[in-house]
Formats: C-alpha cells, sequence, structure tokens
C-alpha cells in the first residue's frame, strides 16, 4: 500500500484499517483538532455529566403508600398515577412488582380487574408523572435553542400494537406525542424515542406542575384524531395519535413498566441508576409517610397537654417538601395512642395547627376518652394497622 501526503496536507491511498495500532497518539493530532461534530453522538451521549435523568423513581424503588392498590391516582409507587376518563366499565389494580428485567428490582404493573366491554371514543386511561417547571430550564424551551430530549423505558405488555407517550406542556397547553410497539407479548422490551424541543413555548421557573408525560393504554377515536409528532396546540385528537391497540378489553390484560429515563439528547443511554436512599429523598419532597400504616405501633411524635383531652406536638419533615403539605392520616376508634404521666387514653384523628414545607404542628382532635393531666408530656403512636400518617405536596 502507498500512502501519498499531498501538497494540501491531505493523505491518499489510506485503505480501510490502513494505520496499525497506535499510529495516531496524543502528540499525532494538535490541540482541538478532533471537533464536536465529528464525534459519533453514541460516543458523545457517553461523556454526560451529572444527574441526567429527569425521571424520579423510574426504577420503580420506591413505595411509601404502599405495594398494591385498586384506587386510581397516586396509590402505590411514587411519582407515578393512573388516571381514566368516561371508562364505563374498566377497574384495574396498581402493584409494585418484582417482575423485571435484568438488571432491576421492581417494576409498575397496571392489572386489569374488569374489563371494558368496548372502546368508546371518549374513553382514556392513561399512566403519568408530573415534572417541576423548575427542573426544565436546562432544557431551553421557548428559544430556538431548545433541547432534543430521548425517553427510555423498559416495558412487558399482554396486547401487542402501537401505544402513545405523549408529553404535556401545561404552562402553555401544547404538546407532542411519539410511538413505540409491543412487538411480543409478555417480554420485557426496551422502548426509545426523540422528541424536538419545543422552540415557541417554555416552562414556568416555579415549582408547580409544567410538565406531564403521560403513557396512554387506552384510548378512542375523540383522542387519535390528528398528526401530533412535533408540538403544537394542546387539543384532545393529538392525545394518543397513532394509538391502535385493545388494550384494557380483556381480564387478563397486564401492563408492566420500568426504568424510565428523560434525558438530554438524542440518544438513549444506559439507565441511571440511583440508591433507594436518594430515590426516597426524592420522592419525599412529594409524599412524606411518616407514620406507617403497617405493622403494628409506630411513634408519631412526642405530646405535650395543652388540656385534659388535648395534646399537640411537632414534627419535622426529613427533605423540605414543594410547598406547604396537607396531612393525610385514617380516622378510626382506637386507631391512635397517647401515653403520658402513666396513663394511656386513645383517640381517633388529628388536626393541623401551622405546616410549612419543613415542619407540621400536630394536635388531637377527636375520641380521647379518660383524659391526661394537663401540663404534661407523653408520646403519641398509632395503635393498629390500619392508622397511618402521612403529608402530601404533589404535583
Amino acid at each position: 500500500m502507498a500512502i501519498v501526503i499531498n501538497g494540501s496536507g491531505t493523505v491518499t491511498g489510506l485503505s480501510v484499517g490502513g494505520l496499525p495500532d497506535g499510529t495516531v497518539d496524543e502528540g499525532t493530532l494538535a490541540t482541538d483538532s478532533v471537533t464536536a461534530t465529528k464525534i459519533p453522538d453514541t460516543v458523545e451521549a457517553g461523556f454526560k455529566s451529572g444527574r441526567k435523568n429527569m425521571i424520579i423513581n423510574g426504577a420503580m424503588q420506591v413505595a411509601q403508600r404502599g405495594a398494591t392498590s385498586t384506587s386510581e391516582g397516586y396509590a402505590t409507587v411514587d411519582r407515578f398515577f393512573t388516571y381514566k376518563e368516561n371508562t364505563d366499565q374498566l377497574t384495574i389494580t396498581q402493584l409494585q412488582h418484582s417482575t423485571v428485567p435484568d438488571g432491576f428490582g421492581a417494576s409498575w404493573k397496571i392489572d386489569v380487574g374488569t374489563q371494558e366491554t368496548a372502546i368508546e371514543a371518549n374513553d382514556l386511561y392513561q399512566i403519568t408523572t408530573r415534572l417541576e417547571g423548575q427542573d426544565l430550564q436546562h432544557l431551553k424551551y421557548g428559544t430556538s435553542s431548545a433541547q432534543s430530549t430521548t425517553l427510555s423505558f423498559w416495558v412487558y405488555a399482554s396486547k401487542t400494537g402501537t401505544y402513545v407517550v405523549h408529553l404535556y406542556n401545561r404552562d402553555a397547553g401544547r404538546d407532542i406525542t411519539a410511538t413505540y410497539t409491543i412487538n411480543t407479548i409478555n417480554t420485557w422490551e426496551h422502548k426509545t424515542m426523540t422528541f424536538a424541543g419545543d422552540t415557541v413555548s417554555g416552562f414556568d421557573n416555579d415549582a408547580n406542575r409544567s410538565l406531564d408525560i403521560q403513557w396512554q393504554l387506552m384510548a378512542g377515536s375523540n383522542f387519535t384524531g390528528t398528526a401530533s409528532t412535533s408540538w403544537g396546540a394542546l387539543a384532545d385528537p393529538r392525545t394518543a395519535n397513532g394509538q391502535n391497540t385493545t388494550w384494557g378489553t380483556n381480564s387478563s390484560d397486564t401492563f408492566y413498566i420500568t426504568g424510565i429515563q428523560w434525558e438530554v439528547g438524542s440518544v438513549a443511554t444506559d439507565f441511571e441508576h440511583r440508591s433507594y436512599g436518594e430515590e426516597l429523598a426524592l420522592c419525599q419532597r412529594y409524599y412524606y409517610l411518616h407514620a406507617t400504616k403497617e405493622g403494628g405501633a409506630h411513634p408519631i411524635g412526642s405530646a405535650a397537654f395543652q388540656t385534659t383531652n388535648f395534646a399537640d406536638f411537632n414534627l419535622h419533615f426529613p427533605t423540605t417538601m414543594r410547598t406547604k403539605p396537607t396531612l393525610e392520616y385514617v380516622s378510626g376508634t382506637d386507631y391512635y395512642s397517647v401515653y403520658a404521666n402513666d396513663q394511656l387514653d386513645h383517640f381517633s384523628g388529628f388536626a393541623t395547627r401551622n405546616t410549612s414545607p419543613n415542619a407540621a404542628q400536630i394536635y388531637t382532635n377527636g375520641g380521647m376518652g379518660t383524659g391526661i393531666t394537663a401540663g404534661k408530656a407523653g408520646v403519641a403512636y398509632t395503635r393498629n394497622d390500619n392508622a397511618f400518617m402521612a403529608f402530601t405536596a404533589e404535583l
């Protein structure tokens, strides 16, 4: 093989594989001689630093509310909820599940209890996660530099066909969709899709709900009639354009998902695994289970009696919550107890006196019987498996 160096400084006569290993080293290339445009996207993606996954609890590790529920909304795995519209018969159970692809410990399962007899035009069923606007400013939406993003996830479903993921910018009333195909039933498949950045509208820089990412599982014709693969004004017919499955029309239908990652760029990189502790802290910004509803008695806090049947106590949250949270608990006879001055009393519920994103002042508001001497201190705790106390600041 003849190598010729031309007067222009180019090299000719070099076939593929013509240079032996080690020929091009750090002394061969001039500083900055290889530009970013010459680096393949797949290689450049590996250079990402910092936290790349914008999804919280994408590996479905945290389920503060419990592992199974027949309710809609936020009910099992943190940061993900179910939503249905005009489905007449459909009932589901949502579960944190152990069926997983290699490398994961949990998934989120949607299991049909009662099937929808037919998918009508206005039927919609979806699973969703919501994001704050202040966490999306780096996407540069609303500018000419708006960033493309890539969504990837593992999915295992009982129905083949085309499904839709819908991104909804709630601040601007704009949306975009992409499709993916389940090729083989009851088999883990890895899906990726890239969304263009929106140069027209951005996100509010605050702690409120700005973006929904929705996986459509069931969609009637009212939601599938208008192309939506580029950003445009929100409209029902754009919500699930391209969806063609009949998921939910059989009582054996299931849908599992895990390993959800949403990142900047046009290439899906390896899933960013975070420790359970990191993921729990991120979830507690939105929901904090202070006293569990399972496993017997758990302490709620140190109580001070202002009167013979009125006790209050202060709680400090483990992380600053998104906003002033709302107290959640289940009321019932003898669900909670206070022990003070060698006396035990039971009560049925709570109320808040003062609450901030960092702490709450709670007091007993019902069901106390014998009373305990005013001015005494004690401890309050859950009394049985039905009792719990939590604080929610969900989007």
